[in-house]
């Protein structure tokens, strides 16, 4: 058995790939454009680790999404979760649970998808602003 993908749907494929890969740092692997079907479908993954991808589909047809809160999360381990979380939110990406611990941060995509970062290796040493940041909403 092998682990292929994970599946998000979304709802403006611009907005999305300028979050996942501009702004989170993902890569597009590829995408399927199927007429008949009414939907596109593009795989990302991160730089250097194409086994573990998303694959966001677009359908065509307009349709209005529940948040689904029992979908959980998307995980990725980071090399370092302050710079990270620093350029996100300079990128305008509002984090919902800031590292407070150096180890651990939630991000929402567009599409209010729960992004769990998790910091590679031991936690960094508690660090501002992120130490006394609240949170913001869901994550």
């Amino acid at each position: 058995m092998k682990y292929l993908h994970t599946m998000v749907r979304v709802t403006n494929v611009e907005e999305s790939l300028d979050f996942y890969c501009n702004k989170f740092g993902l890569k597009e692997l590829r995408r399927i454009d199927n007429e008949k079907g009414r939907y596109t479908l593009i795989f990302l993954a991160a730089p250097g680790d194409e086994s573990a991808q998303v694959e966001l589909t677009y359908n065509w047809d307009p349709e209005v999404y529940g948040e689904g809160r029992n979908f959980g999360h998307l995980a990725y381990r980071v090399d370092d979760i302050y710079a990270l979380c620093d350029k996100l939110q300079k990128a305008g990406v509002t984090i919902n649970r800031p590292p407070r611990d150096g180890h651990m941060a939630f991000i929402r995509s567009p599409d209010n998808i729960s992004i769990e970062l998790i910091q590679a290796g031991d936690p960094l040493p508690p660090k501002e602003p992120w130490a006394s940041m609240p949170n913001t909403g869901k994550w």
